[in-house]
């Protein structure tokens, strides 16, 4: 029998494993998310980071073990924001961030309420959403994806690389932008990044993952300070990892 989502969270991953064939993606991977707080994940390129992000958004199912979200039986309980928004380019920005909400049968006049609220929190010139995504700049395209993401009131956004496209100046911007946003909301968040300088900044706790396995689930500092492997202290302490060849 399931034992219920425990009150405090938002989210528990509960001994989750997956394999595509004969190759293991995730093994017994355990981790919870706090409501109200953001959890980031970090890991080497394979380390199973997107495969437990189509996990936790439904785009996959687990072989072993169970992934809870609060309000998992509501529609729209997880929002989600794929690696360079994932707009589509033939609708308006308007239009992309209302798809979902009006084919669930949100009627228009909540639909334009709901659209001013997030507007005005993502500081997004309303008259930006008649445009289509390449008419918007790196910036305004991320702020719609978030606004589509959250458009439904999600218990948690899941958001995969977010900033990743960004230039550094504009990624910069938009990062303090972001934390605000999820303060506002009070939203809790699961964070795919390969910045660890990022990772410092979003993360209430951060998870890191190794060949499918979480090695290592703390804050942050913990994690820095106090490494439970010699790959966790590599990890954090050599800035080879993260520039690549």
């Amino acid at each position: 029998m399931q034992t219920p989502l425990t009150h405090a969270y938002a989210l528990e991953v509960r001994h989750v494993s997956k394999s595509f064939g004969s190759q293991r993606a995730l093994q017994d991977v355990s981790l919870r998310v706090k409501k109200g707080e953001t959890h980031v994940l970090l890991g080497l390129s394979g380390s199973g980071k997107s495969t437990l992000v189509r996990l936790l958004v439904g785009l996959s199912q687990p072989d072993a073990g169970e992934i809870l979200v609060a309000g998992g039986d509501k529609p729209g309980a997880i929002g989600y924001v794929p690696q360079e928004g994932g707009l589509f380019p033939h609708l308006t920005a308007a239009r992309n961030i209302t798809l979902v909400a009006g084919l669930r049968g949100m009627g228009r006049g909540t639909m334009r309420k709901r659209l001013d609220e997030l507007s005005k929190l993502m500081k997004l010139d309303p008259a930006l959403l008649r445009r289509y995504p390449k008419e918007l700049s790196g910036g305004q395209r991320q702020r719609v994806a978030l606004m589509r993401a959250a458009f439904l009131e999600p218990a948690l956004l899941v958001l995969d690389e977010p900033l990743g496209a960004l230039d550094p100046l504009v990624r910069l911007e938009v990062q303090d932008e972001l934390k605000m946003i999820f303060a506002k909301l009070g939203t809790s968040a699961v964070m795919v990044t390969h910045d660890i300088d990022e990772a410092r900044f979003f993360a209430n706790e951060v998870s890191l993952l190794k060949g499918g396995t979480v090695v290592q689930t703390g804050p942050f500092d913990v994690l820095h300070d106090a490494p439970a492997s010699d790959f966790v202290h590599q990890f954090f302490h050599s800035r080879r990892i993260w520039t690549g060849p």
